[in-house]
């Protein structure tokens, strides 16, 4: 596979560094930096897909209750909600993001902005007006991925971190992390982790092998399973689907076999605010980690993977 094409591609996006596992092997690493790759860095939203495999590594276990289980079993106040709405909230709306709250990710009111400025993230989020019946409607809310953080701790009976430390961390062999907390204590859901595109990979090895690590099973294949199929359409201008703190699209990508034709090429992958992503491609066997320091106006990384990346992947020959 001649790599060398985007090598200078990567240049224009700044990423900081590019890695790709293809069936088995490391066949391309990229640093923009040396040890860029092993630093611990901010993965922002990337940090809602550890979420999820932390939740589901939890349901395993028959800590947290199976996805069908209403918000109210954890948050018994919204049993007297008056809005009937919020009463049918389930585990499973809020790792869709659809549980109906009405929310502006990044302003206004309802926002991720307000939140972080109030006293009680999980109280500020639960007490927000409903907008949609749940289940309706994905809209982006790291709200209520504060809620399944604050579950875990309460299912569990301990810190977040420490969770994760015991049952995915430290079997992934993964050491340095960071993690910021909200006013209560409770470790960030929906952002706030630091990782090394290096771990991230780990974790992107551990979803393409079905939850397998090292011959040992961490999250059963059908969690992996059900939380990475596409489980309701992106809200526009998102593109693509959404499952558990997990995207999913398909990009169409032209072969040497049938250059007038094109095969839709399945990935799922977990994404960050400024250019963190973890991809995953199953049928190719396949995991693309893209990190970058800083967000670049108008090119955006997972345009690299659709354009660049993904092709050189269907014809490895080039």
């Amino acid at each position: 596979m001649d790599t060398h094409a985007l090598s200078h591609e990567i240049e224009a996006y700044d990423l900081s560094s590019c890695i790709i596992h293809y069936r088995k092997k490391l066949i391309y690493h990229y640093e923009k930096a040396q040890q860029a790759s092993s630093q611990v860095m901010p993965i922002n939203s990337c940090t809602k897909s550890v979420l999820s495999a932390l939740i589901c590594i939890a349901m395993n276990q028959g800590l947290v209750a199976p996805p069908n289980t209403l918000l109210s079993h954890y948050f018994p106040q919204l049993r007297h909600e008056q809005d009937e709405r919020k009463k049918n909230i389930s585990l499973e709306h809020l790792l869709t993001l659809t549980a109906g709250f009405q929310w502006n990710e990044f302003g206004g009111i309802n926002s991720f902005p307000t939140m972080t400025r109030s006293s009680d993230w999980v109280q500020y989020t639960l007490a927000q007006p409903m907008s949609d019946v749940p289940g309706a409607r994905m809209v982006y809310n790291s709200g209520v991925s504060q809620l399944l953080a604050a579950i875990l701790v309460q299912a569990t009976g301990m810190e977040l971190s420490r969770f994760a430390k015991l049952n995915l961390f430290m079997p992934l062999g993964i050491e340095q992390y960071h993690w910021k907390i909200d006013p209560q204590g409770i470790h960030t859901g929906g952002f706030g982790l630091q990782l090394s595109a290096n771990d991230l990979l780990k974790i992107g090895l551990l979803y393409l092998h079905r939850g397998v690590w090292h011959n040992q099973q961490l999250i059963s294949s059908d969690m992996v399973e059900c939380s990475t199929k596409s489980a309701i359409a992106a809200t526009p201008p998102e593109r693509g689907f959404y499952g558990w703190h997990w995207w999913s699209d398909d990009v169409p990508v032209t072969t040497l076999q049938n250059p007038s034709d094109s095969v839709d090429l399945h990935y799922y992958y977990a994404r960050g605010f400024g250019g963190q992503f973890i991809i995953i491609v199953p049928s190719l066997e396949t995991v693309v980690v893209l990190t970058r320091k800083h967000r670049k106006k108008g090119l955006l990384p997972l345009d690299l993977f659709r354009q660049h990346i993904a092709p050189l992947l269907m014809n490895p020959q080039i």
